[in-house]
């Protein structure tokens, strides 16, 4: 097993530290981490709002400084608390496997999906992920270190190899949709291509009712291109790559570079959360995207 080709449960645990170090979970109209809050008005532990005092509640809770103000006496509500779903849904294109400058795009990927888990941990989240496949279920959602594990143990098997029976992103979101519930954190692990091959109103219909947030996995040598003659192998066969010629460099740029840009320029007026993560980049460098006010949907 070659360190940064392929990903190994040891390192994907080893980043729950990397996860702990983000700053102590807060509350936000549309990001919200820790346990969220739900609708329902109960004897939880949050504050909600004060109403008139009936017959039968809790003398414990009064609002004495309300009572006091209005001359009527008032009780404390609570809402309830429950657990938020964060869900991973992790691309596994072919073109994923593969990288240039410390690791490849599908090993960040874990890594990154490795991260999100262990926030999801300390954020008291049920974490579970899913892939593209009409075959395999998803991971289904559990709290806690238990849940974590789960998910990192898909993680080393998605991105060990590129799986035969990969449907696409498209699958993959469909399967997520069904899953997702009002408030729920969607992480969504991506090659740059399997984005711009979905329609726009798929983003905007997610981002509607779920804090979204897209990694796109680069590689230095597909965003920024040496200008010289670069070897690849296809089917068995060595074939050599003029990248010192501009038309060769402006096909490049169409196939590589144009749907990263399109989507750092788009998603966030979609109203999801956008980064591009190269395989040299530290892998929970993203983390600050978790909790941020939403965009602003044009």
């Amino acid at each position: 097993m070659s360190e940064g080709v392929v990903p190994s449960l040891s390192e994907l645990v080893a980043l729950r530290a990397a996860a702990s170090g983000r700053r102590a979970a807060r509350q936000g109209r549309h990001g919200v981490s820790g346990q969220a809050l739900s609708p329902l008005r109960g004897r939880g532990m949050e504050y909600a709002e004060s109403r008139e005092y009936s017959h039968g509640d809790d003398a414990r809770h009064i609002d004495w400084r309300l009572t006091a103000r209005t001359g009527r006496a008032h009780t404390k509500l609570f809402q309830a608390e429950r657990e938020r779903l964060s869900l991973i849904v992790a691309d596994t294109a072919p073109s994923l496997y593969f990288g240039t400058r410390v690791r490849f795009k599908s090993v960040q990927a874990a890594r990154a999906g490795a991260v999100a888990a262990w926030a999801a941990v300390r954020d008291g989240d049920r974490i579970a992920a899913l892939r593209g496949s009409l075959r395999e279920p998803p991971v289904t959602p559990a709290a806690g270190p238990r849940g974590a594990l789960r998910v990192l143990d898909a993680m080393v098997r998605w991105y060990a190899q590129a799986p035969a029976d990969d449907a696409g992103l498209e699958v993959g979101l469909d399967h997520a949709a069904r899953l997702l519930r009002p408030g729920s954190r969607l992480l969504v692990l991506a090659d740059p291509a399997s984005v711009a091959a979905l329609p726009a109103r798929r983003w905007a219909t997610l981002a509607q009712h779920h804090e979204v947030v897209v990694l796109l996995l680069t590689d230095p040598v597909e965003t920024q291109p040496p200008r010289a003659m670069l070897p690849f192998s296809r089917d068995g066969q060595r074939i050599e790559l003029d990248l010192d010629a501009d038309d060769a460099r402006r096909r490049w740029r169409e196939t590589f570079v144009a749907p990263v840009d399109a989507a750092l320029e788009q998603l966030p007026a979609r109203g999801v959360r956008v980064q591009a993560l190269a395989t040299d980049a530290a892998s929970e460098s993203w983390l600050p995207l978790l909790g941020r006010a939403r965009p602003l949907v044009a």
